[in-house]
């Protein structure tokens, strides 16, 4: 891994994408705009993972999440589930409970606690 310098980023102009290694990729746009790409292919599905832009994340921590992103795929984990893990984005079932109980204070009988889980299991 390593064919990109810190100085050969900066360089890139032209538009395209232009490989580091292991799938670390550096994607420059025909506006001149360039970001991280981290592609993974995993039992014939391939996904491409966005790092963020060039002027935000520098080579060096590409690298770093191209190679969390790599592990978590060989564990079997979804990249883009433990990224919204690690920010606090709570999941459906979570954010369920939360509504759930801001609610709970405003209906007027126990009914309605089941109507609304029935919806939303629906």
């Amino acid at each position: 891994m390593g064919k990109l310098s810190a100085t050969a980023v900066k360089a890139a102009t032209q538009p395209g994408r232009i490989g580091d290694g292991d799938g670390l990729f550096l994607v420059v746009q025909p506006g001149g705009t360039k970001s991280w790409i981290c592609r993974v292919q995993k039992n014939g599905t391939r996904r491409d993972f966005g790092l963020g832009s060039t002027t935000k994340v520098s080579l060096a921590l590409a690298r770093e999440r191209a190679r969390e992103i790599r592990t978590w795929m060989e564990m079997g984990l979804d990249p883009l589930f433990e990224r919204h893990k690690a920010r606090g984005i709570p999941t459906f079932k979570d954010a369920t409970a939360k509504v759930l109980a801001a609610h709970r204070k405003t209906w007027r009988n126990e009914k309605h606690e089941g109507q609304w889980l029935r919806t939303l299991e629906a």
